[in-house]
Parts: C-alpha cells; sequence; structure tokens
C-alpha cells in the first residue's frame, strides 16, 4: 500500500497554521501581544530564509499553552480551528487527499508544526496518520517544552525512517507533497516527489530535478 505523504502549511492549507496560532494567541490575549507578534514574524521570516532555530521556535510557539491543562488547551484551540484553519482549508487539497484515499493509499502528514495545533486539522482533514514536532505533558498540562526529535528539514526523514520501522509499509511507490525548499531532503527520499504551489528555492529545484509542479490555490 504506497504512502501518500503530505506536507499541511502552504500545501494543504492556504497559510501557515503555526503563524495563525502566534496571531490567535495575541488576539485572544494568551501572550503580550506587541513581544510576541514580534518574534512570530521573525521566526517566520527565518523559516522562510531556511535559517530556522526549531527548538528556539517550538519553545516560543508553547508559550500560549504553558502550564495550561490539556481541555483548556482544547477550547482555545476549537475557537482558532473556527476562525483560523477552516478559511484557509483549500478544497483542492481535499480533493487531492480523497483521490489518494479512493486509489487505496496510505495517508499521512508531516510537518514542521507541533502536534498539539496540527493532530485537530489533520483529524479535520480525515489523514489517519500524522508526525509533527511532540509536545511535552506533565501531570496532564502541557510544559511548554518540545520532546524528540523536531520534524524540520532533515528531522522529517528521520522521523519517517523510524515509523517505517514499525510498519509493514516502505516508500516503494510513495510520494511526498510540499511547498518548501525546507523539505528537500524528505523530497529526494520518496519515489515521487510533487512541489505544490513552491517557494522559489523549491521551485528551481523542482525544475533540475524534473520534478512535478502543481498548484491548489483557487
Amino acid at each position: 500500500m504506497p504512502l501518500a505523504i503530505f506536507d499541511l502549511d502552504n500545501t494543504l492549507l492556504a497559510g501557515d497554521s503555526d503563524h495563525a496560532w502566534g496571531e490567535f494567541a495575541c488576539e485572544i490575549g494568551l501572550v503580550d501581544a506587541e513581544v510576541f507578534s514580534a518574534r512570530n514574524d521573525a521566526f517566520y521570516q527565518d523559516y522562510l530564509d531556511g535559517q530556522l532555530d526549531i527548538q528556539a521556535y517550538l519553545r516560543h510557539a508553547l508559550v500560549p499553552i504553558a502550564g495550561q491543562s490539556l481541555d483548556q488547551a482544547a477550547e482555545w484551540h476549537r475557537q482558532f480551528m473556527a476562525s483560523k484553519i477552516e478559511p484557509m482549508v483549500l478544497p483542492a487539497g481535499l480533493d487531492l487527499i480523497e483521490q489518494h484515499r479512493q486509489g487505496g493509499d496510505t495517508l499521512m502528514i508531516i510537518t514542521a508544526t507541533n502536534r498539539f495545533i496540527t493532530a485537530p486539522i489533520a483529524e479535520r482533514l480525515g489523514v489517519p496518520h500524522l508526525l509533527a514536532c511532540d509536545v511535552e505533558i506533565r501531570d496532564g498540562l502541557y510544559t511548554g517544552e518540545p520532546r524528540g526529535i523536531p520534524t524540520y528539514a532533515e528531522g522529517k526523514v528521520v522521523a519517517l525512517e523510524a515509523w517505517l520501522a514499525d510498519s509493514p509499509l516502505n516508500l516503494e511507490s510513495s510520494c511526498f507533497y510540499s511547498d518548501s525548499h525546507n523539505d528537500i531532503p524528505l523530497l529526494e527520499a520518496v519515489e515521487h516527489a510533487v512541489a505544490v504551489d513552491p517557494d522559489e528555492r523549491l521551485r528551481r529545484h523542482a525544475e533540475d530535478r524534473g520534478w512535478e509542479i502543481i498548484s491548489l490555490r483557487p
């Protein structure tokens, strides 16, 4: 059963869920809006430039839920889904997922955005398998600390290899869809790499490698 793997932000979504969560946290007063927003924007630019310190960013992104119960954080997330994520969902992305589902493929999202943010989004999109940056939970509270190897850049390949080691599946006939040059390591690892509305660096690389380039935007 082939693996159909999807990046999430700016691939299946018309925007970045991680950055949007920061905006949401500012809007409802979970953080000092001026300070947090400035850092959020700076980290996002680092991501676009391929220079992100992923551990530092994860700790920043988790500040709004640090010390909070799972129930309280889940309530904020429901508000976040309605106000920020639903408008980002791309109908063509849903169609692509359904096409692979009908083809009998195993569906997976691999994202550098943390699991707190992305698990409900993967469920909304109907994708059963998710590899994301894990977050620490202790005594029923989010600690604000990341856990394990981040699923960012080469870390996506490491996480997928670990997942495959406990699975009967392999990368034969696999495909991966992504918009970002940060995902080139995983795009190189699968059989069929697809650049989706790619950034300029990924577009150049995809053209050089002869990869398929598609758009899911209206």
